[in-house]
């Protein structure tokens, strides 16, 4: 057995410096080094805060984020160019399709939002949320925001959207 440890040790070194020469290396970004920042007023209603987790380096295309809303607070309509995917982590929020209904999310639930679909999301009138927000970039862009949710839209009364 001890005849294995040295070879072994030896390829790891190997491994190790070949990822280096590379530019590869597993990298770990720690809890709070990176400043959270206020979702900007022409893409959210309310209080809304958003603290970057992570962004691929290319080819990579992917990044995501969590994303706090106060009660009342919530997105503008927007779309994704390949998808979002939304991890809620606490609290009570809604998410909807243009044209569909307000649906409730709560902590634990998985939301698909398909390439391209009209959408928003945010918290209760009563209840922030806290979401954690995944979406690839085509062509170094991953959201295009629309017109802001009115009030009627997001308390279920109104249409759905307006073009």
């Amino acid at each position: 057995m001890k005849s294995l440890i040295a070879p072994l040790a030896a390829l790891s070194l190997m491994a190790a410096e070949v990822g280096a020469e590379e530019g590869k290396a597993v990298r770990v970004t720690a809890a709070g080094s990176q400043a959270s920042i206020k979702g900007p007023a022409e893409n959210f209603t309310g209080t809304v805060r958003v603290d970057g987790l992570f962004k691929g380096e290319a080819p990579a295309r992917i990044g995501g984020g969590t994303v706090t809303f106060e009660p009342g607070a919530r997105t503008a309509w927007h779309t994704h160019p390949l998808g979002q995917t939304l991890i809620v982590t606490s609290g009570v929020g809604y998410v909807q399709q243009e044209g569909g209904a307000r649906q409730e999310i709560r902590p634990g639930d998985t939301v698909w939002i398909p390439a391209n679909v009209r959408h928003w999301h945010g918290a209760t009138a009563t209840t922030a949320m806290t979401h954690i927000a995944i979406a690839e970039a085509l062509d170094g862009k991953a959201v295009t925001w629309a017109e802001k949710v009115s009030d009627a839209q997001y308390e279920g009364t109104g249409a759905s959207a307006s073009h």
